[in-house]
């Protein structure tokens, strides 16, 4: 059970524009900037992110369809900004894993609680 739609809407009207103002500078937040598949537009997604050996993972907790996944998929990266750092991540992956290895301990339980077992990889330049 990935969250629901209604919770999308809601976050992306009211909780990601408190979020937009903290993400990039935040511990465990990023700001990720993508470019629309067909706009071209550039847009900026508030996310959860915790760092890998050789870069970062975000648990998909509206799962893999989610129009900034899809984004960041198809051009095979984006930048994060965190801790009023950019970084620009590379080699985007879907990965499943029930066991939610990637996450830390604490972050695991909650994420089971969703059942939320999708992650997006992302590896340093």
């Amino acid at each position: 059970m990935v969250l629901s739609k209604r919770v999308a809407r809601f976050n992306r009207v009211a909780t990601n524009q408190v979020l937009r103002h903290v993400a990039g500078w935040a511990p465990g937040f990023a700001m990720v900037v993508h470019k629309g598949r067909k706009s071209g537009r550039e847009f900026r997604t508030p996310v959860n992110v915790f760092r890998t050996k050789d870069g970062f993972v975000v648990a998909l907790t509206y799962g893999p369809g989610a129009d900034w996944v899809k984004n960041v998929l198809a051009a095979g990266g984006c930048t994060l900004v965190t801790r009023r750092e950019n970084i620009h991540v590379h080699g985007a992956e879907l990965v499943h894993d029930d066991s939610r290895q990637a996450m830390p301990v604490p972050i695991r339980q909650i994420l089971g609680l969703l059942d939320v077992n999708d992650f997006l990889l992302l590896k340093r330049e």
